[in-house]
């Protein structure tokens, strides 16, 4: 099969023919159909995730049809459309037991603990825990936005910051994951105030479902400018880029008893990313983590997409081609596209 193969942290990126993979016993081989391109990608090329083992094949959010079938998966066959979290569980842990998949105490991930969806076919072990059904009417290119960043936001603005109707929520860093905070909060009923350092983003973000914006690089005070347009502090929170400077202002522009959710993967020499505890404790603030979602949770967003009430599609800035990840994976830090790029051509 043809794949995106890398042999070095932050070196050449090259399509290559490699080896088509077989199932084990309880997983299946998927025929990649779409995937998305994203930052944790990149981070994966550079070298903060101490999981990948050289040569590598990134690409975690993904959709296509079941080929091959382990003798032990009961409640997949091959020809199912599917699509899968980027946090896969075992099913038989302590966490994955009490539903928590997201945090499985032996979890693997595509593109990350093992080869991923920048290629032509993809492995997914436990596929009974893991795999969920694509339903029809939602196509290949739109689920595959799904995988990582729209999940990813839809628990944190639903399950972890439970955001409501009239509340406002704050979304520091406009990229495809702050994006789709943008949207499910909106969805919700909240009133959506983006911060981002692109005009052209903000002006997506508007579109998307955001009340007011703050370009970050033309406020002195990004805090006060919030505290402004919300009268008083945000309800809820987000840093959905990861960087020190972007968690201490989402913490920062609550108001009391205000919840600040962490999405944005916090690496390097922002691993400790100073908090003002002061106002924490003064406040009663929350400090929450969101990392990923079950496939179990899947169906309530799902029928969402169905019913019109989310659109991820609109997420999406343009398509392109598997030879072109070359290219574009390792220019991610750039921030150079407004949406979410997806690899449907290979």
């Amino acid at each position: 099969m043809k794949a995106a193969v890398y042999e070095s942290f932050q070196g050449p990126i090259n399509i290559i023919n490699v080896t088509d993979p077989a199932p084990k016993d309880h997983g299946v081989v998927i025929e990649v159909k779409a995937t998305g391109l994203c930052r944790s990608d990149w981070h994966g090329w550079m070298g903060h995730d101490h999981d990948i083992i050289l040569p590598h094949v990134p690409g975690h959010e993904l959709a296509g049809i079941i080929v091959a079938i382990g003798k032990n998966v009961l409640n997949y066959q091959v020809g199912d459309r599917v699509t899968v979290p980027f946090v896969c569980g075992c099913g038989r842990c302590y966490q994955c037991n009490s539903g928590n998949h997201q945090i499985c105490d032996h979890q693997s991930q595509p593109g990350f603990t093992h080869w991923g969806s920048f290629a032509q076919y993809v492995v997914i072990e436990y596929a009974d825990t893991n795999l969920v059904r694509i339903p029809e009417g939602i196509s290949d290119t739109t689920a595959a936005t799904l995988g990582c960043r729209f999940i990813t936001s839809y628990r944190a603005i639903v399950s972890q910051a439970k955001v409501m109707g009239g509340q406002y929520v704050v979304i520091h860093g406009c990229g495809g994951v702050g994006l789709s905070a943008i949207m499910i909060a909106n969805a919700l009923g909240a009133q959506v105030i983006a911060v981002d350092i692109n005009e052209q983003t903000l002006e997506l973000a508007k579109k998307l479902g955001a009340i007011a914006t703050v370009n970050s690089t033309q406020n002195e005070n990004v805090v006060e400018m919030v505290k402004s347009l919300t009268q008083g502090g945000a309800h809820v929170s987000v840093d959905a880029l990861g960087s020190a400077a972007t968690c201490f202002n989402s913490v920062s522009n609550l108001r009391k008893r205000g919840k600040h959710i962490q999405i944005g993967l916090m690496t390097g020499d922002h691993q400790n990313a100073k908090i003002p505890m002061d106002k924490v404790v003064a406040y009663e603030l929350e400090i929450i983590g969101s990392h990923g979602m079950q496939s179990h949770k899947y169906p309530e967003m799902l029928e969402m997409i169905k019913n019109g009430k989310l659109h991820p599609e609109k997420l999406i800035e343009r398509t392109i081609s598997l030879d072109e990840v070359t290219i574009e994976l390792p220019k991610m830090d750039k921030f150079e596209n407004k949406g979410v790029l997806i690899i449907d051509s290979f």
